[in-house]
């Protein structure tokens, strides 16, 4: 715990610094939600189709990443909502102006009850 997970259209594959992005995400969650530093895990899915409304998915003129962290249960809806403000603010530092239009969105949510996990 956490676990980060960062979806994103392959149109911006060199738009943002991935372990930049890992590195800021790790830090706010640490700082707002409390989380231990070697806790923190990112992993990054590029998508090589996205849609956005009706435009030809060729023309590739829209691009989409969504944060979605998952905390073990206990944060209230307020620590949430400000982690969830932070991450829209790492994405807009670490995404670079580009030739497409950037559809940014970010969701904290509790890890089931059932969540385990083993280190190696």
């Amino acid at each position: 715990m956490p676990q980060i997970t960062v979806d994103y259209s392959d149109t911006m594959e060199n738009a943002f610094d991935r372990a930049g992005l890992a590195r800021a995400l790790h830090e706010a969650t640490v700082e707002i939600a409390a989380a231990k530093p070697e806790a923190c895990k990112t992993l990054f899915r590029p998508s090589t189709y996205t849609a956005f409304g009706y435009e030809d998915p060729g023309a590739r003129g829209h691009a989409i990443v969504h944060v979605t962290i998952g905390l073990l249960a206990g944060r209230g809806e307020e620590t949430k909502a400000r982690l969830t403000e932070a991450v829209l603010e790492v994405l807009r530092a670490h995404v670079a102006d580009a030739a497409f239009t950037l559809h940014a969105s970010a969701e904290i949510r509790d890890l089931d009850p059932s969540y385990r996990k083993f280190d190696r």
